[in-house]
């Protein structure tokens, strides 16, 4: 259980910040940008959120948000091995396979696309497109950091599963309205 009686410790003043055992490295670090890109993305799922109401997706998400504060545990967490312990959290392959059934479970209800689509269409939709873009970018600021230490092959694929997944849900949610905004090439030559 965690338990935060002050917010500032004045620790990270020199420039550092705290991995899971205990060792700090700069702000800086790729590693550190991946952590905070997963924060940046739970925020924007937060917002997700706050747009769905009670809709089914909202449950999901709350889900989400849950494990990508694992993530970032599993990701500020040193080491080699990635089963998790009592004092590690890690990511685990049936938490990407709960993404893939959602993925399939969203998608089979919309049309195949023939276009490339455009980012918006209702408030909903449009901050599941704009958690789309920000999964991408953890995404890559996580393999990134996996060039020069070591990290969870599950965090990894959980990401590219999420983004896939943040996709097909704002497809999902503009069908309630006239379905996709398209991307019509050219267009405003």
């Amino acid at each position: 259980m965690v338990k935060l009686n002050r917010i500032y410790t004045r620790t990270g003043d020199d420039g550092t910040t705290g991995l899971v055992d205990g060792s700090r490295l700069p702000k800086c670090d790729p590693r550190m940008a991946a952590i905070g890109d997963v924060d940046e993305l739970n925020s924007a799922i937060g917002v997700a959120i706050a747009t769905l109401g009670d809709a089914d997706p909202a449950r999901l998400l709350a889900t989400i948000q849950n494990d990508l504060f694992d993530l970032g545990a599993d990701l500020a967490t040193p080491g080699e091995r990635f089963e998790p312990t009592e004092m590690s959290l890690r990511i685990v392959p049936a938490q990407v396979a709960r993404l893939e059934l959602a993925i399939d479970a969203a998608n089979a209800a919309l049309a195949p696309l023939t276009s490339f689509i455009l980012p918006g269409g209702t408030p909903a939709a449009a901050a599941l497109h704009l958690a789309r873009a920000i999964a991408r970018r953890a995404e890559r600021s996580a393999v990134a950091a996996a060039q020069t230490v070591a990290l969870n092959p599950q965090a990894l694929a959980y990401l590219n599963r999420l983004s896939d997944l943040l996709f097909v849900l704002a497809r999902e949610m503009n069908l309630s309205r006239s379905g996709d905004v398209l991307w019509v090439p050219g267009a405003s030559r």
